[in-house]
C-alpha cells in the first residue's frame, strides 16, 4: 500500500512539471510570434496624450535644472570669449590707424618723391626739397579768384597790405614797381582812402569783405600791427593755388625778383643778416671756464628772417606755418610777428612741440638787401656800390620815406652821394 502510494504521487509531481514546461514553452511561443499580446487595444490618442504630458511633467524639473546649468554655463564662455574679441577688436583698430597712419604719410612721400629709388653711390645721392602744391579752390573766395585770373602771371604776384598810414611810402613802392615794369602785383587795401588812391594811380587793388577783426587793425593799425594781418590774409591766396611775393611797403624795386627766385622751398626768405656768418648760419662757440675741460659748447646761430619779404608757394607746410603764426598772434598779443614767423619755421620738433615740416631758402642778402646792409657796408665799398641790387628793403630805419627816396636817387637817378647824409644806424 505503502509503495503504490509513493508511486502516484511521483507521477503527478511529473505531470505537474510536465505541465509547467510546456506553459512556459507555449508562452515563449505566444511571445515570440504576438509580441504585443494576442488581445491588443487601441487605447484612445487622448489618453496617450495625456500619458506623455504627465510623463514630460513628471520629468520637467530634473530637465529644466539642468538646462538652466548648461545655459548659465553658456553665458560665461560667451562673456569670456566676448571679452577676447573686444580685445582684438581695440589692438586691431589701432593697427589699423597706425597702418592708416602710415599710409598717408606714404602717399605723401610718393606725392614728393614719385617711384621709389635704391641709393647711389656715395657722393651722388641729393634729397628733394619741393612740397607739391595744393589743389586750388575757387569755393574759398570766388571774387579773388577772378582778379587773381587777370593779375598774377604764371599763378604769381606781388602781394602788399597798406592803409592809409602808409600812403607816400605806398606811392614809392608801386612806382618802383611800375619803373621795373612788373605788371603782377596786388595791394591789399585796409581802408576805402587806400582803394580810391590806387584806383586813381592805375594800382590793382582788392579789399576784403568786411571783417571786424582785421579791419579795426587795418585801419588804425601801425607797421607791425598791420604787418601781423598778412598771415591770416595770405591763407586764401594760397588755397587759391597761387605763389605769393608777399612785400612790405618800405622796399623800393630796382630788378623784377621773379627772375631771381629758385621756387625750390616753401618758404623763400631775405634775410636780416648782413654777412655771410649772420645771413646763412655760423657754429658760434660758447665759453664756459666753470666746466673746465668742457667749457666750450658749440651753438648754430642764424640771424632771422625778414617777415617783411618772402615768396611762398601754394603748399601744406606754407599754409600750416600761416596758420600757426597767425593762431599765435591771436593768442600772444604782445608778440612780434617776425619772432613768431622764424621761431616757427625753425624751431625742430621736440616734446610737447610738434615742429613744422617746410622747406627754407635764404635769398642772397646782396641781392635782396636790407638797410643795414646798404647804410653800414655796401655805400663804403666802391666795388659793392657798382652792384645793382633786385630790391631794399628799409627796414633797420625809422626815417623810412627820406631812405626810400634816397635809394631811388642812388640806384634809379644816378646820384652818387644820395646815400652819404645819412647814418649807419638811426639817430
Amino acid at each position: 500500500m505503502a509503495g503504490r502510494r509513493d508511486k502516484g504521487q511521483s507521477l503527478r509531481g511529473s505531470r505537474i512539471a510536465i505541465a509547467i514546461v510546456i506553459g512556459v514553452l507555449l508562452g515563449c511561443v505566444i511571445a515570440f510570434f504576438f509580441p504585443n499580446g494576442l488581445i491588443n487595444p487601441t487605447p484612445p490618442v487622448q489618453n496617450r496624450r495625456i500619458g506623455k504630458s504627465n510623463f514630460q511633467s513628471g520629468s520637467l524639473p530634473c530637465e529644466s535644472s539642468e538646462r538652466i546649468k548648461m545655459l548659465k554655463s553658456e553665458i560665461v564662455s560667451l562673456s569670456e570669449k566676448n571679452s577676447e574679441l573686444n580685445k582684438q577688436v581695440k589692438d586691431l583698430t589701432e593697427k589699423l590707424q597706425l597702418a592708416e597712419q602710415g599710409k598717408d604719410h606714404a602717399q605723401k612721400q610718393v606725392l614728393v618723391l614719385g617711384e621709389q629709388h635704391k641709393a647711389g653711390p656715395f657722393g651722388t645721392v641729393k634729397a628733394l626739397r619741393t612740397n607739391p602744391t595744393v589743389v586750388p579752390d575757387e569755393s574759398v573766395n570766388p571774387r579773388l579768384a577772378k582778379i587773381l585770373e587777370e593779375v598774377a602771371i604764371q599763378k604769381e604776384l606781388i602781394v602788399a597790405l597798406a592803409n592809409s598810414n602808409v600812403k607816400e611810402m605806398l606811392e614809392v613802392w608801386f612806382s618802383s614797381i611800375k619803373r621795373v615794369g612788373i605788371r603782377n602785383y596786388l595791394v591789399i587795401a585796409l581802408d576805402d582812402q587806400i582803394v580810391e588812391f590806387c584806383k586813381s594811380n592805375d594800382v590793382p587793388v582788392y579789399k576784403r569783405d568786411p571783417d571786424e577783426g582785421i579791419d579795426v587793425v587795418g585801419r588804425t593799425g601801425g607797421n607791425h600791427a598791420v604787418s601781423g594781418l598778412k598771415f591770416r590774409i595770405l591763407r586764401e591766396f594760397l588755397q587759391l593755388g597761387y605763389g605769393v611775393l608777399l612785400s612790405d611797403v618800405d622796399i623800393v624795386y630796382l630788378q623784377n625778383p621773379f627772375s631771381h627766385l629758385y621756387r625750390d622751398s616753401d618758404v623763400e626768405s631775405m634775410t636780416d643778416g648782413h654777412n655771410n656768418m649772420t645771413a646763412y648760419g655760423y657754429n658760434d662757440v660758447f665759453d664756459e671756464p666753470a666746466m673746465g675741460w668742457a667749457r666750450y659748447a658749440h651753438t648754430m646761430r642764424i640771424w632771422v628772417y625778414n617777415s617783411g619779404f618772402f615768396y611762398i608757394r601754394p603748399t601744406i607746410p606754407s599754409i600750416e606755418l600761416l596758420d600757426r603764426v597767425a593762431d599765435r598772434l591771436a593768442r600772444q598779443q604782445n608778440s612780434w610777428d617776425q619772432a613768431v614767423f622764424n621761431e616757427e619755421l625753425f624751431f625742430p620738433t621736440h616734446p610737447g612741440y610738434d615742429g613744422l615740416h617746410a622747406a627754407k631758402r635764404t635769398m642772397d642778402f646782396y641781392m635782396f638787401m636790407n638797410s643795414k646792409v646798404l647804410f653800414k657796408t655796401v655805400r663804403k665799398d666802391a666795388k659793392l656800390k657798382q652792384l645793382k641790387p633786385v630790391i631794399v628793403h628799409i627796414n633797420y630805419h625809422p626815417d623810412k620815406l627820406r631812405r626810400m627816396k634816397a635809394v631811388v636817387e642812388f640806384y634809379v637817378n644816378g646820384k652818387h652821394n644820395a646815400l652819404d647824409p645819412f647814418p649807419d644806424g638811426s639817430d
